[in-house]
Parts: structure tokens; sequence; C-alpha cells
């Protein structure tokens, strides 16, 4: 594919066509007008717009359905991606975009829009850290089943960490691998709270909005450790990627929320090294690490 599927009336993103390379993505993306179509129709959608461009396994676009601005969301059946809409319904518009309709047939979503959309990331004139604070006291809420606990995905990522770095080439030093698998190991042991945890929110996922100031987007959910909750946030290299800048969001947070500091610094290395050796910032979360 180049970018064009036969029925769409646009491009696809080219952050999607990466799916290209595996046989599910593939059928995915083949699928797009069908499904696209077939949303449109179960959401009596008036009109939908050109796609938003970043996303990597979700199909994101602009919608209208009388005087609503409205997001419709196609998703890739990706694990991340799971249980998005129960993480969603739970947090009912507390801090994170409402979800309006869902067809899990269709792994297809109606969102609210966020206007302006601004991201956090852009803001730099706005104290970010607070911003945060008052958004992950709103979505740390008790949560159990369906989502996938924190301690399960843990145990993949050690269990993957040493084979993911010797299969992109070794592409920093082992003693970084050795240091997260150590600090998840470590952190598996410990019973703690089970919370709700938006596994990605760093600053390209929080929107401005109206009806509250900020909202989190595209949550990646999981359920466990609220400690883990500052670990996106400390990874997040666009709010500032020198020592000092990630060592203060880590303190920052960790006293205001009154979240176990050590804890979360474990977190913070496990967690980026394990998304890592696919990632197109590995660098970064190196360094961050």
């Amino acid at each position: 594919m180049s970018g064009s599927s036969p029925g769409l009336p646009f491009q696809i993103p080219e952050k999607l066509l990466w799916l290209e390379q595996h046989r599910a993505g593939r059928t995915w993306l083949s699928r797009l007008p069908a499904l696209f179509d077939s949303a449109r129709t179960r959401f009596a959608l008036e009109s939908v717009g050109q796609p938003f461009t970043g996303g990597y396994v979700s199909l994101v676009l602009p919608a209208k359905r009388g005087p609503d601005d409205l997001v419709l969301k196609l998703q890739f059946a990706h694990r991340e991606c799971r249980h998005e809409a129960d993480a969603l319904q739970l947090w009912n518009g507390s801090g994170a975009c409402l979800l309006l309709d869902h067809d899990p047939d269709l792994g297809a979503l109606l969102l609210e829009r966020c206007r302006p959309g601004h991201y956090l990331a852009d803001a730099p004139h706005t104290d970010r850290m607070s911003v945060l604070a008052e958004l992950l006291r709103k979505l740390l809420v008790p949560a159990g089943a369906p989502f996938t606990a924190l301690n399960d995905e843990a145990a993949g990522w050690i269990s993957s960490l040493e084979r993911d770095w010797r299969n992109a080439g070794k592409p920093c030093e082992k003693h970084l691998v050795d240091a997260a698998v150590a600090a998840l190991t470590e952190l598996r042991a410990d019973k703690t709270p089970s919370v709700l945890l938006h596994q990605d929110l760093h600053g390209h996922n929080i929107l401005s909005a109206t009806r509250d100031p900020w909202l989190a987007i595209d949550p990646k959910p999981l359920a466990g450790d609220p400690a883990f909750a500052l670990g996106p946030i400390v990874r997040s290299f666009e709010f500032g990627h020198t020592r000092d800048a990630t060592l203060y969001r880590l303190d920052r947070l960790s006293e205001e929320l009154e979240l176990n500091r050590e804890r979360a610094r474990r977190w913070t290395i496990g967690q980026p090294m394990a998304w890592a050796f696919d990632s197109t910032h590995s660098d970064r979360h190196f360094r961050t690490c």
C-alpha cells in the first residue's frame, strides 16, 4: 500500500503503514474501508474529516453529528489498546475524554472532541506538572478486572527484555537491561493497591479542552501499583530531557501525590526499557533509564 486505500475518501496516515509488515496488520488495513463505512452508519455520523496523524495503531478522525464535534476512532486489535473503552467508561469524563459510544465488533469508539485540542507538551508557559498532578488525582481510581494486571504485564517484560535487546542488535549497555529486569522482579514481589493506570500519559496524550482545561486520551490501560503512574511522565522527554528535569518530575509528583518515589523510580527503569527496542525514541529511553 502507498498510503491510500480503495473505498476510503482519504489517505491512510503514514504512521499506520508499519502494519503492512504483519499479516494481521495487512488484513486490518484492507478491511478499513468497510469498517469505516459501518462505523459511520452505526454512529449516524453526518460527516467525517481528514484523519489525525498521531496514532500508530488506530485510525482517528474528526466527525460531526448534528451540532456536535466528535472523534471516530477505529482500532487495530493491539494488546495495549485492549479495554480502552472500559477505562474511558470507568473514568466517565473525569480527567479523560468522554466515551460516547462503542462498537467492539467494529473496534470503533465514538469520543468527545477536545477543543481547542492543543497538546500539553506544547504549553511551555503552563505549570505542566500541576496539570499532571490534578489529572492523576482523578485517574487513579480503584480497578481490577477486566484490565490487564500490571504485574502480569511486567512478567512479560521480564521474559522478553534480554531477547528484545539481542534482536535489536544490543543497542545499549547490558547493565540497563539487567537493571530493568531486577527492578521489575522486585516490584512484582510486593502487594500494592490496584488502581486504573494510563500506561502512556505523556505530553502528546493530554489535550486542552473546554469542559475541563486538560483531558487525557489514548490510555492503554493497566491495573496495579499507583506508583507506576509516574513512570510515563518521568520518561516524557518533551517535558525536558536533562537529568535535572527528569528527576524534578519524579521528585515533585511523588511528593505532591504522596506516591512511593523509589517504586516510581524503578517502574521508570522497567517500562521504558521494555518499550525501547521497537521505539523510534529508543536512545532517549536509554538515557532516561
